[in-house]
C-alpha cells in the first residue's frame, strides 16, 4: 500500500450541525417551495451526489426551483463551514499526522467545488494531504475521481476509506480495497477492512 484516499463526510468529520443552519436560512426565502431540513435529514443524504440530494430533500419543488435552492444551499454551506467548521471525529489530526508520515493522503468526496477547501480553511488540515478531487470540479463520478487522483499522482496501491454504499461501489469501480468507516452515516453490503473509529486505521496500517 502506498496511499490512502479518504471520503470526507462521515469519515473525517460530521458537518451537519453547522450546515443545517445555513441551509434553512436559504430555504426560508422560498416561501413554502421547500421544507426546512433537520440534522437527521442531512445525515441521511451525506455522501450522495448533489442532484440526488436535491431530489430527496425537495421532492415537491419543480426542477428549476430545486436547482436554485441547491445552488444557494451549496454556496451557503461552503461559507458557513469555512467560518465555523464541522465536528471532527476523535483524534483526526493525530491520525492524519501519523499516517502522512508513511503514506500519501488524499480526499475524494461527492461534493461541490469549494467544500473541501472550506474544510481545509477552517481546520487547517491541508498540510497532511497531497491532492483532492470532487465532482463539482470535474463533473465525474466518485469512482472516476478516485481513478483521476490515482492516475495524476501515479498511485500503485491505494485504499479508499468511506462510510456509505456509494463509497464501496466507487472503490470497486476504481479497483482498490475499501475500508468501511462504520462510525459514519451509512451501511455497506461488503468491505475489505472495517474500522469503528478513525484511529483504527493506525492499527490496520
Amino acid at each position: 500500500m502506498d496511499s490512502i484516499i479518504f471520503d470526507l463526510d462521515g469519515t473525517l468529520w460530521d458537518p451537519t450541525e453547522t450546515v443545517v443552519g445555513g441551509w434553512n436560512q436559504v430555504i426560508s426565502s422560498y416561501k413554502g417551495a421547500a421544507k426546512e431540513v433537520t440534522i437527521d435529514n442531512l445525515q441521511g443524504i451525506m455522501g450522495l451526489p448533489v442532484p440526488e440530494v436535491g431530489r430527496r430533500l425537495f421532492p415537491d419543488a419543480d426542477e428549476d426551483t430545486r436547482q436554485k435552492i441547491m445552488d444557494e444551499c451549496c454556496d451557503m454551506e461552503c461559507l458557513v463551514l469555512s467560518q465555523q467548521g464541522g465536528r471532527l471525529y476523535a483524534r483526526v489530526e493525530e491520525v492524519l499526522q501519523a499516517l502522512s508520515a508513511k503514506y500519501k493522503l488524499f480526499i475524494v468526496s461527492n461534493c461541490q467545488a469549494g467544500y473541501i477547501e472550506a474544510f481545509y480553511e477552517y481546520h487547517q488540515l491541508q498540510k497532511y494531504f497531497t491532492d483532492y478531487e470532487n465532482p463539482g470540479r470535474t463533473g465525474l463520478s466518485k469512482g472516476e475521481n478516485i481513478r483521476l487522483v490515482m492516475d495524476r499522482n501515479h498511485l500503485m496501491s491505494p485504499v479508499y476509506v468511506g462510510d456509505i454504499e456509494g463509497d464501496r461501489k466507487a472503490a470497486g469501480f476504481a479497483g482498490i480495497p475499501f475500508v468501511y468507516a462504520s462510525y459514519g452515516f451509512g451501511e455497506v453490503s461488503s468491505y475489505d477492512y472495517v474500522i469503528d473509529r478513525l484511529d483504527g486505521l493506525l492499527e490496520l496500517f
